[in-house]
């Protein structure tokens, strides 16, 4: 599958969007567009992509991200209804030069700095409150959350520091592909072979390939897939520990256990633990 070009129009009142996405589901659907997108989840949880960066989302969740990075949300199926606002605007949706002002340096960092994607702190900004105001105190008002944003110490990058986006041509069309593939079938045994047999690579060339372009390997990038499907039935079942590794991908509990330990810090036996704790 390809990453979709994303074509947002500005309204007759306004020089970006804001809109509400809802839904019973978010589907994967890998896009990106040469605006930036500011994301707060408001119902619902699932899995979160952003270039080479895959975590778990739930509400609260707030992100901004560059143009051109391709993204996508996939909800958790059978979790009731999921709902989204979302902010789009252009670098110049204020004038060409606007952010270049001394007095907006630190904004032109952020943006700058969100071509990798920045997780925030749900209180950072409300852009829910957006909506309620008049188009020129919305647009003061989206301003005012960038300059917060801009001050925001928690802001936490997301894709790797040697993810490069590759949107055009056959790059683009088997990175896509591959990334897909994995999103589909991590639960399986997933072999380097057939991830090559699906965009028509040698296995030594699809490696190559993904490393160069993603930053990240083949086998750390469905690890990060499998160890956050084994997260959520950690909190949300009981079921035992053996069972959810082997339903995410890992027949031998010693190797998931230390793939799991190597991402998340802990054991899924301290995860459960601490998150049961964390409920009381």
């Amino acid at each position: 599958m390809r990453a979709i070009l994303e074509h947002i129009e500005a309204t007759t009142q306004l020089s970006w969007t804001l809109h509400v996405r809802q839904g019973s589901h978010f589907r994967f659907a890998w896009h990106f567009h040469p605006e930036f997108e500011l994301t707060l989840i408001t119902r619902g949880s699932g899995t979160r992509f952003v270039g080479d960066c895959v975590e778990e989302y739930g509400p609260g969740d707030l992100t901004l991200i560059g143009p051109e990075m391709p993204h996508t949300y996939q909800s958790i199926p059978g979790h009731g209804r999921h709902e989204a606002i979302v902010v789009q605007f252009r670098r110049d949706f204020l004038g060409r030069d606007f952010f270049d002002r001394p007095e907006f340096a630190r904004v032109a960092s952020l943006l700058e700095r969100s071509a990798r994607g920045l997780s925030f702190p749900s209180y950072a900004v409300e852009p829910g409150e957006f909506g309620a105001l008049p188009p020129p105190e919305r647009t003061l008002a989206l301003l005012d959350a960038l300059v917060r944003l801009s001050r925001c110490a928690e802001a936490r990058p997301l894709a790797g520091d040697q993810y490069i986006p590759s949107l055009n041509g056959s790059t683009r069309d088997r990175i896509d592909a591959i990334v897909r593939l994995l999103n589909e079938e991590y639960a399986g045994p997933v072999t380097l072979e057939a991830v090559a047999r699906a965009v028509h690579m040698a296995p030594a060339s699809v490696s190559r390939l993904f490393r160069r372009t993603t930053g990240a390997t083949i086998t750390g990038y469905l690890n990060m897939l499998r160890v956050n499907a084994a997260c959520r039935l950690l909190r949300e079942t009981d079921r035992r520990i053996s069972a959810i590794a082997a339903d995410c991908g890992y027949p031998n509990l010693s190797n998931f256990n230390r793939r799991f330990r190597e991402l998340k810090g802990m054991s899924p036996r301290e995860y459960r633990a601490r998150w049961q704790c964390a409920r009381r």
